[in-house]
């Protein structure tokens, strides 16, 4: 039972990764391939930064010896946007001492809650709507109860939480998803050149845009503010405005290369 004493745990006391972790995902559904007839828009990226983690509370005269600890695990969107417009359904594998080990959240917010005693690995799958045409993307997350760093007892206030930054990368991104995401605010969308013919956008509801974000989360007081991911994300802004731009210098070069012969030997 891959369970961990305080002493044997990795990581200490209240800890983010704020360090830029790129996930790309690089292997597009075949079954998608075959079913749909929406072009891939080439040389374009989308970036949706994320958030996964855990807080954990002592449940101080109330723990026992199998229920010491009242924990969470969760994906939130880094700046707490809601992210069910790509994200269809998150799977959280518990250890199987759990009832239920695999649970599935299929509405935002993507989280689950439960009491243990133990520290362990939890696995996060996050399946992705169907026009989004990617496969699923796993990801691990060790839990954690006990500070490392903190002399003294525990305190029932103080939660352990610990989170780390992330942002999936979709290269090629299918014409119907960048078109229908492309407004929303969990996502980092370049700008294409006004020549590129897009699926209409469909209308966007506000209220449902916001419906599933964690900005007023009962725990968002202990969601740890990721001021370096602030700098990324405008380093991911001004990498799809060089990526924007080498597309259209693409096209360019693509319309020039379909001239005529003479045509461009009087243009030189």
């Amino acid at each position: 039972m891959p369970l961990n004493s305080p002493n044997d745990s990795e990581h200490g006391g209240n800890e983010s990764d704020p360090r830029l972790h790129l996930t790309k995902i690089a292997n597009p559904s075949e079954d998608f391939e075959k079913k749909t007839s929406s072009k891939r828009l080439k040389d374009v990226e989308i970036y949706v930064p994320i958030v996964f983690g855990t807080i954990a509370f002592w449940l101080g005269k109330k723990a026992t010896e199998t229920q010491s600890h009242r924990w969470s695990v969760y994906v939130r969107g880094a700046t707490n946007e809601d992210l069910s417009g790509v994200i269809k359904k998150v799977v959280f594998q518990l250890h199987p001492s759990f009832n239920n080990p695999v649970r599935v959240v299929e509405s935002p917010p993507f989280e689950l809650s439960e009491c243990g005693w133990g520290e362990f690995e939890i696995a996060i799958s996050l399946l992705f709507h169907d026009d989004v045409g990617e496969k699923k993307l796993d990801l691990y997350h060790h839990l954690k109860l006990y500070a490392e760093n903190e002399p003294g007892p525990q305190s029932t206030k103080k939660p352990i939480v610990v989170e780390t930054y992330n942002e999936i990368v979709f290269p090629d991104p299918p014409e119907d998803f960048f078109s229908r995401i492309q407004n929303h605010p969990s996502v980092v969308v370049p700008r294409l050149p006004t020549t590129f013919k897009l699926p209409p956008a469909p209308i966007e509801d506000l209220h449902a845009l916001k419906r599933g974000d964690t900005k007023n989360h009962p725990l968002s007081q202990w969601f740890i503010n990721f001021s370096e991911a602030d700098e990324l994300l405008k380093l991911t802004a001004a990498r799809q405005r060089v990526q924007a731009h080498i597309v259209k210098l693409r096209r360019q070069l693509s319309v020039m290369d379909e001239l005529p012969q003479t045509f461009k030997l009087d243009s030189d």
